[in-house]
C-alpha cells in the first residue's frame, strides 16, 4: 500500500482498556500529559485522518501535513488535503513524509480509517488508558502474535490527567518469523 520502501505507515491511538477511543465525536478523557507524547510523536510528519477526527479538532494540527479522507468530494477541510480514496491518501502521505526527510505516515483516526488501514500498519504508537470507559468509536483489536512490543511505559495520573495509562509501541512481526 505504501509505494516507497523505506516509509512506514504507523498508527497512533489513545484508546482505553476496553479499546475505547471516542464518544460523541469527542475524546471520553482528559490526559494532557498524552496530549504532548502525541505532539512529539506526530510533529513533521503527515497526519491521515478521517472527516470525524478532522472535525473534533479546533484546528488544522500545526508544524504537521493534514490530510484528510471523506467519501464527500465537495467537504471542504480549510487548511487540509482532501481525499475520497484511502490509496492515494496514503500515497500523498508517503510522497510529503519524503519531501520532509521523514521515514513515516501517521494514522491519527478515526476508528473506520484505522480499521481500513490496518493490515498495512507497520507500527502503532498505543496509549492504554487504564479504564474501562464507555463509547461508540472503538479500536479494532490485535492479534498480539502480530507484533512486537518495542517499548511500554507506565505513567501515573498527572495534574491534567483523568487517568493512569501505558504508552506502547508495537512492530508488525514480519510473516513467517516468530519470537
Amino acid at each position: 500500500m505504501i509505494p516507497y520502501p523505506r516509509l512506514i505507515l504507523s498508527a497512533i491511538v489513545a484508546r482505553s482498556r476496553n479499546r475505547v477511543i471516542g464518544r460523541d465525536g469527542d475524546l471520553p478523557w482528559r490526559l494532557g500529559s498524552d496530549l504532548k507524547h502525541f505532539k512529539r510523536i506526530t510533529m513533521d510528519k503527515p497526519c491521515l485522518m478521517g472527516r470525524k477526527t478532522w472535525e473534533s479538532l479546533p484546528f488544522p494540527l500545526p508544524g504537521r501535513p493534514n490530510l484528510v479522507l471523506s467519501r464527500d468530494r465537495n467537504y471542504q477541510a480549510d487548511g487540509a488535503e482532501l481525499f475520497d480514496d484511502i490509496n492515494v491518501m496514503i500515497a500523498r502521505g508517503a510522497e510529503l513524509a519524503g519531501a520532509l526527510g521523514g521515514d513515516e505516515v501517521m494514522i491519527i483516526g478515526g476508528a473506520q480509517l484505522y480499521k481500513a488501514s490496518l493490515p498495512h500498519i507497520q507500527r502503532i504508537y498505543e496509549t492504554i488508558v487504564d479504564a474501562d470507559i464507555s463509547g461508540d468509536a472503538v479500536f479494532p483489536a490485535l492479534d498480539e502474535r502480530d507484533w512486537t512490543i518495542r517499548d511500554a511505559r507506565t505513567h501515573p495520573a498527572g495534574p491534567r490527567d483523568d487517568h493512569a495509562f501505558t504508552t506502547r509501541v508495537l512492530d508488525r512481526r514480519l510473516a513467517g518469523r516468530s519470537s
